[in-house]
C-alpha cells in the first residue's frame, strides 16, 4: 500500500515533467498523509491542469461521509469491477507527483519504516483515481486514491504492495479518458522493474504526521534502529513492598 510519500522537487521542475499550465508555488513536503490536500495532474480540455485533490477516495454515490472509510489506495486488480473505482478508472484518471514513498516492514515485532525512491533520484508520477462528491447542500469535495499493484521482485521483500508510477512517456495514455476505454492502461497498472527503486531505513519519527522535516529522509545506521526500538520498548516498573516485622528487608510474596 501507500500511506505516506514526499513531494520535495521544486514546482517549477514538477510542472516541466508533468506539462501542466497552471504555476503552483508550493513548499516542499516530507510527510504527505491521508485526508490532505495533494496536487494532482489531470487532462481535461485538450490541457493538462494542476488541482488540490483530498487523499482518500469518497465515491459520487455516498450519501454520509462520516459513515464512510476513505479509500486511500485501490488495488489494480479489482478496479473494474469494485462499485468505488469502476467509473473513476474509466473516466478520471489521474497522476500525483512525488519524490519518493514510505513503507513500514514488520522486523522483530515491530515495524521499521523506509524511505522508497527512484534509484536515479528523478520524481515520479502515482496513478491515480480521483471522484467528485456533491453534498446536500451542493459542496463539492474532489478526493483521490493512488493505484496500487502487488509487489515483485526487490520491493517484495519491504511489503507485498507498492504504488504504480507511470512513466514520463505513458502520462499521456494514462490520462486520456477521451474514449471511455480502458485496454491501453491496463498494462500500465504493473510493479516497477527490479533495480528501478531504491530504499533505505529512516527515524521512527516519521510514523507521527506532526513531524514534517528533511531530517526524516536521512538513513539510520542499525544502531540508531535498536536506539529507537529501546526507546519504544514498555519499562518495567519495580513493584515495591513495604518490609513487614522480622523481614529481612528482601520483601515477600505473601
Amino acid at each position: 500500500m501507500c500511506g505516506r510519500f514526499v513531494i520535495t522537487s521544486a514546482p517549477a521542475a514538477l510542472r516541466q515533467l508533468f506539462g501542466y499550465i497552471e504555476q503552483p508555488n508550493f513548499p516542499p513536503r516530507y510527510n504527505v498523509a491521508p485526508t490532505q490536500p495533494i496536487p494532482v495532474v489531470l487532462a481535461e480540455k485538450d490541457a493538462r491542469h494542476f488541482r488540490l485533490m483530498r487523499w482518500g477516495l469518497l465515491p459520487s454515490w455516498v450519501k454520509d461521509p462520516r459513515g464512510f472509510t476513505l479509500l486511500i489506495n485501490a488495488r489494480s486488480e479489482t478496479v473494474l469491477e469494485k462499485p468505488a473505482f469502476k467509473n473513476a478508472i474509466r473516466r478520471r484518471r489521474g497522476l500525483i507527483p512525488a519524490d519518493g514513498y514510505y513503507e513500514w516492514k514488520a522486523t522483530d515485532g515491530r515495524k521499521q519504516p523506509f524511505f522508497i525512491h527512484r534509484a536515479d533520484g528523478e520524481p515520479l508520477g502515482f496513478a491515480a483515481l480521483f471522484e467528485t462528491w456533491v453534498g446536500p447542500n451542493g459542496e463539492e469535495v474532489d478526493t483521490v486514491a493512488i493505484v496500487t499493484a502487488a509487489a515483485s521482485g526487490d520491493l517484495a521483500g519491504l511489503h507485498d504492495r507498492v504504488p504504480v508510477t507511470i512513466s514520463p512517456r505513458d502520462f499521456e495514455r494514462w490520462l486520456d479518458s477521451r474514449g471511455d476505454e480502458v485496454d491501453a492502461i491496463l498494462p500500465l497498472m504493473i510493479a516497477p522493474r527490479i533495480g528501478e527503486f531504491a530504499w533505505r531505513p529512516v527515524s521512527t519519527r516519521v510514523n507521527r504526521v506532526v513531524n514534517d522535516d528533511e531530517q526524516l529522509l536521512l538513513p539510520i545506521s542499525a544502531e540508531e534502529m535498536e536506539a529507537e526500538a529501546e526507546a519504544a520498548r514498555p519499562k518495567k516498573s519495580a513493584r515495591k513492598v513495604a518490609a513487614g516485622a522480622g523481614d529481612d528487608g528482601q520483601g515477600s510474596l505473601f
